[in-house]
């Protein structure tokens, strides 16, 4: 006899029982329809890149995280670590078929070989909105509507969406003269949140060199009281007035006209460690729950596209991290988690009338009604046990009396209400009326 093999998964991987993937599936579902309900179209890209696609534009970081190896073929390939860059090299290999601005959605899976830690794990799905094509403060602020739209659809409401321009910070780091060191600062101060004040300001130091320059990225990334009075401070800072600024400023009339501006903050702490953004920037936090970390970010990244074309595509986009919410939302006990798509069982009284059953299921299912047939007569506390698994509200009795009758009897199976003699008709608008 063969010997058995211990199942298991690798670390920072996982299987995914039917409850929480009904609850995944259900969640991204709603985050599509609010997609879509904007205008942004679907898309698909293969799960293996060439690595010099994913990594050219990339820090040592990045390159650490990513799954690579060589195919099969010797092709040095590695496994997508976003959905960002392998949508630039989609744009510019497929720029003749598509019109512009373009819209595009993107719910699947990446990989990164991070540390596991809480909701964060090495295969996880990001739920992307992108539009390219056009460099526009109109373009930004959809971005950021739609982010809080998605959320507000799957019952995310209390959040806080914190934005920045590392526009405003490239001119800051410029006028303090430390442009040529941006990308180890700006890594720097993305881990603010993580390490702390002090930590950052020990590497601030040894960057720049400079005590007095770090004191000064300091009080830059401290900001102001409000949204308002941040930017002029930031403003101020940078030189005075410029592009980035009036754009920051449009996007918040924007927000005022929409009625939505309080839920973001304007955060100079805030950069993304990724090199490519180039303008805004966001990042969302639970206020219950702000330990968990964002879970939606991106921002602008004029310049990405350029890696693939000579075409000028700048683009805007952002990422839900579905595994990171959802853990959120489980620690603070508002996901509701289900076992099945069911709306009722009928159960197996009686194997002779199993014909009779099938003919049931398939008239409830014309009006709408998900329902199964139970395989087999087994003992009823053994059929409510499983229906009450997959977390069914209703079960339909069919005995012999009731087949005679051509009438059934529907149980709420929570409450244990009963409803005699009832046709499918009846039982059909019963289900519909107390969904």
């Amino acid at each position: 006899m063969a010997e058995i093999i211990q199942p298991r998964v690798l670390k920072g991987f996982r299987d995914i029982l039917p409850d929480a993937e009904i609850l995944r599936t259900n969640l991204q579902e709603k985050i599509t329809q609010v997609y879509r309900s904007f205008g942004f179209v679907p898309i698909d890209t293969p799960v293996l890149e060439y690595s010099e696609i994913l990594l050219r534009k990339s820090n040592g970081e990045t390159e650490k995280q990513v799954f690579r190896f060589e195919d099969n073929g010797k092709r040095d390939v590695a496994m997508r670590f976003d959905l960002t860059v392998p949508f630039a090299r989609f744009t510019a290999e497929h720029e003749s078929e598509l019109y512009f601005p373009f819209k595009r959605y993107h719910l699947a899976k990446v990989w990164r070989g991070e540390k596991p830690q809480a909701g964060r794990y090495r295969e996880f799905v990001q739920c992307d909105i992108d539009t390219v094509g056009t460099d526009s403060a109109g373009a930004d602020f959809e971005i950021l509507s739609v982010m809080k739209a998605a959320l507000a659809a799957i019952g995310v409401t209390d959040v806080t969406i914190h934005v920045n321009h590392r526009g405003i910070f490239n001119r800051f780091l410029a006028k303090i003269g430390q442009l040529e060191k941006s990308e180890d600062i700006l890594r720097s101060v993305d881990k603010l949140a993580k390490v702390g004040e002090s930590e950052v300001k020990k590497e601030l130091v040894e960057f720049t060199g400079s005590e007095e320059a770090a004191q000064e990225i300091l009080k830059y990334i401290a900001g102001g009281k409000d949204f308002d009075s941040t930017l002029n401070l930031l403003e101020e800072m940078a030189g005075g007035e410029g592009e980035d600024t009036k754009r920051m400023r449009e996007i918040r009339e924007m927000m005022k006209a929409s009625g939505i501006e309080a839920t973001y903050v304007l955060d100079p702490s805030i950069t993304r460690g990724l090199d490519y953004y180039t303008g805004i920037v966001y990042e969302t936090f639970l206020n219950e729950l702000p330990s968990i970390g964002s879970v939606c970010s991106g921002g602008r990244y004029d310049n990405l596209a350029g890696l693939y074309t000579k075409t000028k595509l700048p683009g805007v986009g952002a990422s839900i991290g579905l595994d990171r919410l959802i853990a959120g939302l489980e620690q603070l006990g508002r996901t509701e988690k289900k076992g099945s798509y069911l709306d009722a069982e009928i159960f197996c009284m009686d194997k002779n009338l199993t014909i009779l059953y099938q003919g049931v299921a398939s008239k409830l299912r014309e009006k709408g009604i998900a329902v199964e047939v139970f395989p087999e007569a087994k003992k009823m506390n053994q059929q409510y046990a499983v229906t009450d698994a997959k977390g069914v509200k209703w079960g339909i009795i069919i005995g012999s009396n009731e087949a005679e009758k051509n009438v059934a009897t529907l149980k709420n199976l929570k409450t244990r209400e009963q409803f005699a003699d009832l046709t499918v008709d009846q039982i059909a608008d019963k289900i519909i009326q107390e969904r």
